[in-house]
């Protein structure tokens, strides 16, 4: 079979999944789950196989990220896979010069905070990141009727890592460019919207069913801030991608404030983290567009009975959404006990079954 043929059958298979049904808001025989940050730390199987292996180092070698990325997959019966990789990735594909340090997160070598700096932004071809086309391919023959959602970073995400340096809980770096420079700062986020819509079509063309572009960090920014200074930026890649046809996910922290800009910006699911329940948040976002959460990730801590009557809560806020995708409202924090992920999933299905 070609790769273009595996590809084609991979999506074919997938495409009456419970998944992409609530994705495009269509009826499912039962609520779909799939859990931000599934494939990680909070599984042993995970940890076995990472061991002495930097992040960036893993996220490069495809037979290890098909194994990553198909551990929860066989561990929890979720609904989807989501592929095993880092915001960073096509950042240091083009050439700068970063490393995802533990305890830490990605840390950049050379800021970005001048005009010249921009120049070591270059395009990102396909050639770049060959290892993600051949793991995704990989992966489509092994999930079958599973589907694999791609996934990239935002361009405010990546550029306040680009211009912080690293993690941060000011912005004040960023929000300096981004007030007292606004050319620059506008020249860098499309910039980097180019960069980040190629990184999501080379996923897509290499067969995966749906994307997410993660907007981490932007919950710092206020509604006008976000519809000035980065939803033309978000929505550049939205547009970029959309003759693909897939569904295609928007998600950030602390983003109640902004859940009708997110998908105002170009998406089809619109997720929510456990700040706002659904039943508010599809009041905000407003209709044709479907809604993926919201648990907060801590009440895996609390034991089962609090962990099923807090999913129910979410499943009763979701009864009257045109589609619902039930996820955490977070990722899946690393002391998670992966058997309550399990019974989560089971206790979805189980309730929701139709």
């Amino acid at each position: 079979m070609s790769e273009r043929s595996q590809q084609q059958t991979g999506r074919t298979a997938a495409h009456d999944s419970a998944f992409l049904r609530a994705c495009r808001r269509e009826p499912v025989p039962h609520t779909p789950v799939w859990f931000m940050r599934q494939a990680g730390r909070s599984l042993p199987e995970y940890r076995k196989v990472r061991e002495g292996i930097p992040m960036l180092d893993s996220c490069m070698r495809p037979d290890l990220v098909t194994e990553i990325t198909l551990q929860p997959v066989r561990r929890h019966n979720v609904d989807a896979a989501i592929f095993f990789s880092d915001i960073v990735v096509p950042l240091k594909a083009i050439g700068i010069d970063l490393d995802i340090k533990p305890g830490v997160g990605p840390v950049v070598a050379e800021p970005v905070r001048t005009r010249a700096d921009l120049e070591r932004l270059r395009p990102l071809d396909a050639s770049d990141v060959p290892y993600v086309t051949e793991a995704v391919g990989q992966l489509i023959g092994e999930l079958g009727s599973t589907p694999l959602i791609g996934f990239a970073g935002a361009p405010f995400t990546l550029a306040s890592y680009l211009i912080e340096g690293g993690p941060s809980r000011t912005y004040e770096n960023t929000k300096a460019m981004m007030y007292g420079d606004p050319e620059l700062w506008a020249d860098l986020v499309d910039r980097l919207a180019g960069i980040t819509a190629a990184f999501l079509d080379v996923q897509i063309r290499a067969g995966v069913s749906a994307v997410q572009l993660f907007d981490s960090w932007a919950g710092a920014l206020a509604p006008a801030e976000y519809r000035n200074f980065v939803m033309p930026a978000s929505a550049k890649v939205f547009d970029a991608v959309a003759h693909h046809g897939v569904p295609r996910i928007h998600f950030g922290v602390g983003t109640g404030e902004l859940l009708g800009l997110m998908g105002e910006a170009g998406a089809d699911v619109v997720g929510v983290d456990w700040r706002v329940p659904l039943d508010e948040a599809v009041r905000r976002v407003g209709p044709g567009k479907a809604l993926q959460g919201n648990l907060d990730p801590a009440v895996l801590f609390a034991g089962r009975a609090a962990v099923e009557a807090k999913a129910q809560e979410v499943l009763d806020a979701a009864s009257g959404l045109e589609g619902h995708v039930f996820n955490l409202g977070h990722g899946v924090m690393p002391n998670t006990d992966p058997e309550a992920l399990t019974r989560l999933v089971e206790y979805v299905h189980e309730r929701t079954a139709r």
